[in-house]
């Protein structure tokens, strides 16, 4: 185990000179841009976008000292071979399948918990504890959209997954998470399950959200992480329908068109940025050679718009 107690040797190894990230962290407000992303249920997400020279930093922090800590194995995102896809194949064919989400939870993560549970005293000097602690966390939260806040995510709730994870395969239930997003299928009454969880996120200082938790048996729609998993992990089929009339308007009137039809004030290029990640996160979760047609006129039309001068015409 590496230990850090000298400000020049942490430096060195994340190839940043000590100047640098002390100068940064006393002016974290500088360094920062805020977002606001409109949500489905007509809320928004906001997200703390670092600039060039923080996310820097952050990056270094996540590969050198974060990425090599050990996550829980029910952790289902920000670690290497996790996806969507994966996650949702864990609770597919299932009895039962319960949705539960933790309320607000990178704003209900502290400064002391990072300090104590991802920079240890065992492992940092205390100048070099607040430092990095500093460097992670904004305006009394976890940043969305810091490099290193999915690691420290993970992290944080290792504890709290293992004590679930031990808890469920002790009655037959699987339990996974991404993110702040728990799952759990089997045949099991949810009422335990939520109460047992419930006082975990409290140990933890954290809350379930009683506005996102729902239960589904067989003959109900299953839905983990935005994919239907009755049978096999794929999108709704109204989601698939939209998608698709979605593209054949693009290509019979041009993205240009269709956007000025349905009043959509958005960009060319932003709007189609958009759609492509949606026919993505479609096309990860199974094949379909329609929308598969649809992503490659997407990428063709996006890749005309970038180019040098290119009007995309």
């Amino acid at each position: 185990m590496i230990v850090y107690t000298q400000t020049e040797t942490l430096a060195r190894e994340l190839g940043i000179p000590a100047s640098t990230l002390f100068s940064v962290s006393f002016h974290l407000g500088r360094h920062y841009r805020r977002v606001e992303i409109p949500k489905r249920d007509g809320g928004v997400r906001v997200l703390f976008v670092p600039d060039p020279i923080l996310k820097r930093i952050q990056r270094a922090i996540a590969r050198v000292l974060l990425f090599h800590i050990p996550v829980s194995p029910y952790a289902a995102a920000y670690r290497p071979g996790a996806n969507i896809r994966k996650n949702a194949l864990r609770h597919c064919g299932r009895q039962g399948v319960l949705r539960l989400d933790i309320l607000h939870f990178f704003d209900s993560v502290r400064y002391s918990q990072i300090k104590e549970k991802i920079f240890p005293a065992e492992i940092y000097s205390e100048k070099l504890r607040v430092l990095l602690s500093c460097l992670c966390y904004y305006q009394d939260g976890l940043p969305q959209g810091a490099p290193t806040s999915p690691a420290i995510a993970n992290l944080l709730l290792r504890d709290f997954d293992l004590a679930v994870g031990e808890w469920c395969r002790a009655r037959d239930i699987r339990y996974t998470r991404y993110c702040d997003d728990m799952t759990f299928s089997g045949a099991f009454d949810p009422e335990p399950v939520i109460r047992m969880v419930a006082d975990a996120l409290w140990r933890e200082g954290f809350a379930l959200n009683p506005r996102k938790t729902r239960f589904a048996k067989q003959g109900q729609r299953q839905i983990v992480t935005g994919a239907v998993v009755n049978l096999r992990p794929r999108l709704d089929a109204d989601a698939r329908r939209a998608l698709r009339a979605e593209l054949y308007y693009c290509q019979k009137y041009g993205a240009a068109g269709h956007l000025s039809h349905i009043g959509d004030p958005r960009g060319e290029e932003e709007y189609l940025a958009a759609l492509l990640g949606r026919l993505d996160f479609a096309l990860s979760l199974s094949d379909e050679p329609q929308l598969a047609a649809g992503r490659a006129w997407v990428l063709g039309r996006l890749r005309a718009l970038r180019a040098p001068g290119g009007s995309g015409s």
